[in-house]
């Protein structure tokens, strides 16, 4: 069931809200509970990505294996021209 709270907002953010909501053609709880959802799973994004990095930095700490950039885009390069092309593998830092 929908929880009720209350936002309170300047009168110029308000009324930039509402033109913006009679312009999409919503009304404007309806353009703001989006943009709340939208704005929460963005952030929720950005954690699980930066969780994600960390978690990478510490493998490669751990294991000290990278993978030369140049030699990956060489290889994604020719893979979509349809050339042969051997895959690159890790090496040690």
């Amino acid at each position: 069931m929908p929880a009720t709270t209350t936002l309170k907002l300047l009168d110029g953010l308000k009324a930039r809200i509402a033109v913006v909501a009679e312009q999409t053609g919503k009304p404007p709880h309806a353009f703001m509970v989006e943009a709340l959802q939208m704005q929460t799973e963005l952030a929720e994004w950005r954690r699980q990505f930066v969780n994600e990095a960390l978690l990478a930095r510490e493998e490669v700490d751990q294991y000290g294996l990278v993978y030369d950039a140049d030699e990956v885009f060489s290889y994604l390069r020719a893979r979509l021209e349809g050339k042969p092309a051997r895959c690159p593998g890790p090496t040690k830092l």
